[in-house]
């Protein structure tokens, strides 16, 4: 096989995303790596490096195209930054309510696509296999966080890249596109001889089709080896510390607010006949759902079902839930009631809340904003509220960083200090929307863990949203299944 890309003591320039260690590494035509590690080990960081986008010291990196120039050969995609330019002009209500996007300078899917996607001579199955014909109108900002990875991924694979590089590609897929997209990757690279080099989190994420795996740990890139030697030294995750979970047992009871119904058994969400419509396209029809205190429901269904436009719903970030019959907390909405006195006993994180939450300040103040439901903090928290916030980065294993700026965490620390976030206040209702995103194996495990420990305590509720039946918290009893409208 041919060497595509060669690196060789390799120091990255910018030491804010230095290695611990140089880089010595070779990938070869028609290879498919994958890229594993722990949150923060680094896995992200190998995947800019070997896609030009975070540059080395020097000539310490080659690559061996026979033409073009390497913005022709590679092609990188980062789902981080999928609605476009983490810029600050996306905000979190802009997906819900189309009055507030600028119609003129936002494009559809179909014009974001291009000219050249129609002309594509893979068109006709990119759009079978990621099912894109419905969405060909929709504005990129309105795509649900499956829709964005199938619209990223058509994007990219249109032009038929030498080397695909992908970081985590499978969150947010339903099994069925998960399949679909392994089956898709699979095949043009068999038929092409494409590399590609993909980041996971989790093992089960692994495709039978890759050939090679690097370990990243600690900043640190090991050698490449295959397969069957990963499978042979591959230990999955562990248990979270006792002590940890007997911290959150010994919390103090708190008694929720006047704003709290206080009926035995009291409705927490009830929506009646819900149906949500943008234009001729109907996301919700006639929807009868009642969650009440103490039930532990998951919400699943395909992308595009509308299970995060529910929550938007419930959660108050959705002009439309004022024109909807929805009760929260036995007070109809729309009663007088204001959007603060519903937030105050919702925890929420989401995928949309992760991507609009671009605040370059400490992940302390980060999680301190979980008091105040803001994106961003605009008061100092008192020192009750800051000790509540260190606790809870503690029993999320994220106290350590505390300090350092939020926009320079991985993905993963990003998202338990977004969970630290939703559990401060002590919230009766846990709105928790794919919370695993980007999340390995041991955190994964851990985080289930805090879940099921933390509504053993009274007055909690939990709506649970995953497309991953191993991630499922063992405290969930019910299901809610939302079907596509087409």
């Amino acid at each position: 096989m041919r060497t595509l890309v060669e690196i060789k003591n390799g120091l990255v320039g910018n030491p804010e995303k230095a290695f611990r260690t140089p880089i010595n590494l070779t990938i070869e035509e028609a290879e498919k790596i994958a890229i594993v590690g722990d949150n923060a080990s680094g896995k992200s960081r190998l995947a800019e490096v070997i896609s030009y986008s975070l540059q080395l010291s020097g000539n310490s990196i080659e690559y061996h195209f026979n033409e073009g120039l390497i913005s022709d050969n590679v092609r990188y995609i980062a789902f981080k930054d999928s609605y476009g330019p983490a810029d600050g002009n996306y905000f979190l209500q802009q997906r819900w309510e189309q009055c507030f996007i600028d119609e003129e300078a936002t494009p559809t899917v179909e014009q974001s696509l291009g000219l050249s996607f129609q002309s594509s001579p893979i068109r006709d199955t990119l759009i079978d296999i990621f099912d894109l014909e419905p969405l060909m109108d929709k504005f990129v900002i309105t795509l649900s966080s499956g829709e964005l990875r199938k619209f990223r991924l058509a994007k990219a694979l249109m032009k038929m890249p030498k080397l695909l590089v992908i970081d985590n590609p499978y969150i947010g897929l339903d099994k069925r596109t998960r399949d679909e997209v392994s089956e898709l990757l699979r095949t043009l690279s068999e038929k092409t001889g494409m590399t590609l080099v993909l980041v996971l989190t989790k093992p089960e994420f692994m495709p039978d089709f890759i050939t090679h795996v690097i370990q990243v740990e600690n900043l640190s890139v090991l050698n490449k080896i295959t397969i069957q030697q990963y499978r042979f030294l591959n230990q999955t995750g562990g248990q979270i510390a006792t002590s940890k979970l007997d911290m959150l047992k010994t919390l103090p009871i708190t008694q929720p607010d006047a704003f709290y119904p206080t009926e035995p058994n009291p409705e927490i969400v009830k929506c009646n006949d819900v149906s949500i419509r943008y234009g001729d396209r109907t996301i919700l029809k006639e929807l009868n759902w009642t969650v009440k205190e103490g039930e532990r429901w998951l919400l699943t269904g395909q992308n595009g079902a509308g299970k995060s436009t529910l929550l938007s719903l419930i959660c108050a970030d959705n002009p439309q839930s004022y024109a909807c019959d929805i009760e929260l907390f036995s007070h109809k909405r729309g009663t007088g009631e204001s959007v603060w006195e519903i937030k105050k006993h919702i925890g929420y994180v989401s995928p949309e809340l992760q991507r609009s939450y671009q605040k370059d300040i400490s992940a302390l103040r980060i999680v301190s904003s979980g008091f105040f439901d803001t994106l961003g903090l605009f008061k100092s928290p008192s020192a009750e509220q800051t000790e509540k916030a260190l606790f809870w980065m503690k029993i999320f294993g994220v106290d350590s960083i505390s300090d350092k700026s939020y926009m320079k965490l991985s993905d993963g620390e990003q998202r338990l200090c977004l969970l630290a976030r939703a559990f401060v206040k002590d919230p009766e209702l846990l709105v928790l929307d794919e919370p695993f995103h980007g999340l390995d194996p041991t955190h994964c495990n851990e985080v289930m863990q805090i879940i099921d420990t933390f509504m053993q305590r009274p007055h909690k509720t939990l709506i649970f949203v995953s497309h991953y039946k191993q991630e499922v918290p063992s405290c969930v009893t019910r299901t809610l299944e939302l079907v596509r409208n087409l």
